[in-house]
């Protein structure tokens, strides 16, 4: 038999449940319309946070460079960085314009040939003898040669037109993100401060030392992947330009994208390398041959170098990330992703086996930042 005591005590739990549900549903709802809110930034701020973290260690002693100001230090990083961008994307993009427009008046002249290939292209394995035919089709009567593949140039044309505007749209981001990460890199101090809070809240006593792993794995996949893109992809650049390849920008930039979702360049320099031995001499052709593969096989001691300090991430961590930050944050997502996968593999790891996991971290670092 129900009592008026226990009555009263089921309202009250009823009254309690009711009030507790009704404040987590307007947190929630208040949570999500925040992140709806600030979502078209979410990507720049999170390339922002891997920029600042990335730099510090040269921000910090640009700041005692320049007597210990901290604003202005970041100023002029934001310079330094929007001109390293902002310079050769109109280089890049001035190049293909004149390409493109080059091509089109020789196309409308009549003038645009196709050098014939040389013999021992039709004894190539595999492909020799069906190159070496549509090359010299493409010799004797270009109009004929596209014609045959005119739904893949259909395709590639669509293709290329979106990636340029994928690529327009992430130099947008990019831009923002610097910015971004001048005014993190300004207030290095509050910015540790609420890093150590939110690492506390989530992860309680290990929250310290779970971001001082954070701040070791950014700058070792950093440094380890797109250091080393950005290094081959400059070294491919070099050789490019030097053999005096029609737009060297366009297929550095290739280059690059390639390496950072850990494919070898040489599938790109590749194609090339038979444009050069077709229309160079065979002495400059072999040097850039020899050069390229130089540039593609780098990684393996570039990668040991850069992505050293105990911070071991397989490979396909890296890829992973990579290519699926590339499809679901476009080209900057290829930055973003194989940083945030393989910091999420090493806190998953650390969190499967906490006792063996020892990722040194520098306590200088940790130290500099609360500084």
């Amino acid at each position: 038999m129900t009592t008026p005591r226990q009555t009263e005590q089921d309202k009250a739990f009823v009254n309690r449940m009711l009030d507790a549900t009704i404040r987590i549903g307007m947190v929630l709802l208040l949570t999500y319309w925040c992140l709806k809110i600030i979502s078209p930034f979410i990507g720049p701020i999170m390339w922002a946070i891997i920029i600042s973290v990335a730099i510090y260690p040269l921000y910090v002693k640009l700041v005692a460079a320049m007597g210990g100001r901290k604003k202005m230090a970041a100023a002029l990083f934001a310079i330094v960085a929007l001109a390293l961008l902002i310079v050769p994307t109109i280089k890049l993009s001035a190049s293909m314009f004149d390409t493109t427009q080059a091509l089109s008046t020789a196309w409308e002249s009549g003038s645009l040939k196709i050098q014939p290939p040389a013999e021992s292209v039709a004894e190539w394995p595999l492909i020799g003898e069906k190159l070496h035919k549509y090359w010299t089709l493409a010799s004797v009567n270009l109009e004929a040669a596209l014609k045959q593949i005119a739904p893949q140039l259909k395709s590639a044309g669509s293709w290329l037109l979106g990636a340029v505007g994928g690529a327009g749209l992430g130099i947008l981001q990019f831009v923002i993100s610097i910015l971004i990460a001048a005014v993190f890199l300004a207030s290095t101090q509050a910015a540790h401060r609420a890093t150590l809070v939110i690492s506390s809240r989530i992860a309680g006593e290990r929250g310290e030392e779970l971001a001082g792993i954070s701040i070791a794995t950014i700058r070792s996949v950093a440094q380890g992947v797109l250091g080393v893109a950005i290094i081959q992809s400059l070294l491919a650049g070099i050789g490019l330009l030097v053999m005096d390849v029609p737009g060297a920008g366009l297929w550095a930039l290739l280059v690059l994208l390639l390496a950072v979702v850990q494919l070898p360049p040489i599938l790109v320099l590749g194609p090339i390398i038979v444009y050069v031995f077709s229309v160079a001499s065979t002495g400059p052709a072999v040097a850039f041959m020899i050069w390229s593969l130089i540039v593609s096989g780098s990684d393996a001691f570039l990668k040991p170098l850069f992505l050293g300090r105990g911070m071991e991430i397989p490979m396909l961590v890296i890829l992973l990330g990579a290519i699926g930050g590339m499809m679901t944050s476009g080209i900057i997502g290829l930055f973003i992703g194989s940083v945030v996968l393989a910091l999420g593999y090493k806190l998953f790891m650390i969190w499967l086996d906490p006792e063996n996991e020892t990722t040194p971290v520098d306590a200088d670092q940790t130290d500099q930042a609360s500084g």
